[in-house]
């Protein structure tokens, strides 16, 4: 659920979830990055180790299941990964 909050005892899982239905947010031909995918304050939240493996579980979705509707593109002087909805 997009509207759920967040704290720092939101699981993975349900991160790794939110984050795939606020793609639902972005238009096409935009280019974002997971942290994009959530409020300022929300990511700030989360805890670096949990974001670190969101991106690599955001990463393989977008290879695998997500494949249709992202694009893997480079990534930022901060290694972080850059998308682009399709």
């Amino acid at each position: 659920d997009v509207n759920m909050k967040i704290s720092s005892n939101t699981s993975l899982q349900q991160l790794f979830d939110i984050a795939k239905a606020s793609v639902n947010e972005v238009d096409s031909g935009e280019k974002f990055i997971v942290k994009d995918l959530f409020r300022g304050f929300e990511w700030n939240r989360i805890g670096k180790g949990d974001r670190t493996k969101l991106g690599a579980m955001f990463f393989a979705y977008a290879k695998d299941q997500g494949t249709q509707y992202i694009d893997v593109l480079s990534k930022t002087p901060q290694n972080q990964q850059i998308y682009m909805k399709k």
